[in-house]
């Protein structure tokens, strides 16, 4: 099946909307669900018609919230049957957010906001933000789709591993598709940095050594693919990876691998997996990961 296409530059304005309604939806599950290590508790899943946060537990019950990108909806659920709906359309991030709280308000949820966007700059309060107002039912739907072919391949990464990894989640501060894996061993504490986000943030998300993987709309002309070990392991930039055309960016400290080379590979499952065993293997045999003990 070929892998969905979507230049950046077509739907920049699209997207960072939508970046925007992802953190106000973000937000409400951080608000209710219980902490998890490196705020995996905050984080959405890719599902047949979108993004969700799955089930999260509030007061009454539960809540599920899911970005459907083929009716264009924002569903809310509850588990004693009752739904509310938003509509995907072109609105201000301001319009989404009061819709978005009054819809949760109809259903007894009233959950208490930081309702300021992170890990952006500018950051404009959401009731505030009549700047971010453009949706592209068609461009939103076409990165969807991106985020579940990439999954797909995240997910069967995940299995050749069997030390502490993460989900493959959408975290909905930088707006990317990830997957982590852990050496087992505590890592410096992480010096920060991310625009309007606390150092403190950033310190339990890097609590331990690790080496990630992503997908995020930037970085390449349709997006780009991710790799980078923290802490960064001595040799680890000068390491050869694959597919050809993958890099490291001495700027961003990471590999990256242009999602249009991947798209149009022969078999771009093939090409990702290379990037992603070979940015692993990089980073484990560097930072000497006792990998007997933690590949499949």
């Amino acid at each position: 099946m070929a892998w969905p296409r979507l230049r950046t530059e077509d739907w920049t304005a699209t997207r960072d909307t939508l970046h925007m309604w992802t953190q106000i939806v973000g937000k409400v599950r951080m608000a209710y669900a219980p902490a998890v290590n490196h705020w995996w508790h905050v984080t959405f899943y890719v599902s047949a018609r979108g993004l969700t946060t799955s089930a999260v537990p509030h007061p009454g019950g539960l809540v599920e919230m899911e970005f459907d990108f083929l009716d264009h909806q924002l569903h809310i659920r509850t588990d004693d049957g009752r739904t509310r709906s938003v509509s995907l359309a072109p609105k201000t991030v301001a319009a989404f957010y009061r819709e978005t709280m009054a819809a949760l308000a109809s259903l007894g949820i009233e959950p208490e906001l930081h309702a300021v966007p992170n890990e952006v700059d500018p950051a404009i309060p959401f009731a505030g933000d009549d700047v971010h107002r453009d949706y592209d039912g068609a461009a939103a739907r076409a990165f969807w789709q991106q985020l579940a072919h990439v999954a797909r391949v995240f997910e069967r990464f995940r299995t050749g591993f069997v030390g502490k990894a993460s989900p493959v989640h959408f975290f909905w501060g930088a707006m990317d598709l990830a997957h982590t894996r852990f050496s087992g061993r505590t890592a410096p504490p992480h010096p920060g940095g991310a625009p309007n986000c606390p150092p403190s943030v950033m310190r339990e998300g890097y609590s331990h050594e690790l080496a990630s993987f992503g997908f995020w709309p930037g970085g390449g002309a349709e997006g780009a693919f991710y790799a980078y070990a923290y802490p960064e392991p001595p040799g680890y930039p000068g390491e050869p990876v694959s597919p050809p055309g993958a890099h490291y960016d001495k700027d961003m400290r990471e590999f990256l691998l242009p999602y249009e080379i991947v798209a149009d590979s022969p078999d771009p499952e093939a090409a990702l997996t290379a990037f992603l065993e070979s940015t692993y293997a990089a980073a484990a045999d560097l930072a000497a990961w006792d990998r007997a003990l933690l590949d499949r």
